[in-house]
């Protein structure tokens, strides 16, 4: 009698039609999908916006682009810098909205979460404010997946020796 040679995993009935090999996504793939995802709480009118900070491939602080906590959201006052007709990388200080990456530095700041060394992934390329605070938190490299217009924050992290990745 001739045997069929299977292996120990195709015996057990459990495994029977289901596949033992998936295509895994690589680890800079799998953040930026939790960062798409956390930028889907962004109240932004312009540009949603999602962060996610990791070390070690574990998630530390999550951040996303809105009005701060208790204040009225862009959603239901409009604007201001549509308004204005501010153009994207253009006086950030002009909008109710705090950056992602921000949120992302203040909410582990408010628990206590040491970020430094880690990576950040972003939806968005990080502006110029939020590239200082990243280069001041230590964090060690970013992950981005859409452009944003801001030259001064390209040359900042240049200038700090922080890669920067778009994906």
């Amino acid at each position: 009698m001739i045997q069929s040679a299977q292996s120990p995993a195709s015996k057990h009935k459990c495994n029977q039609g289901i596949r033992l090999s998936v295509a895994r996504k690589s680890w800079d793939e799998y953040f930026m999908a939790i960062a798409e995802l956390v930028a889907e709480r962004s109240t932004c009118l312009r540009r949603q916006v999602g962060a996610v900070i990791v070390k070690d491939r574990k998630i530390l602080s999550t951040g996303y682009n809105g009005a701060p906590r208790g204040i009225r959201h862009c959603s239901e006052v409009g604007c201001l810098r549509k308004q204005l007709n501010i153009p994207a990388g253009e006086r950030h200080e002009i909008c109710r909205g705090t950056h992602a990456e921000q949120n992302a530095i203040i909410q582990a700041a408010t628990f206590g979460v040491d970020i430094s060394e880690g990576i950040v992934y972003s939806t968005h390329q990080p502006c110029f404010i939020c590239t200082k605070m990243l280069i001041n938190a230590k964090i060690s490299k970013i992950v981005y997946k859409k452009e944003y217009p801001d030259k001064l924050a390209i040359g900042m992290l240049l200038e700090a020796k922080i890669p920067f990745v778009k994906i």
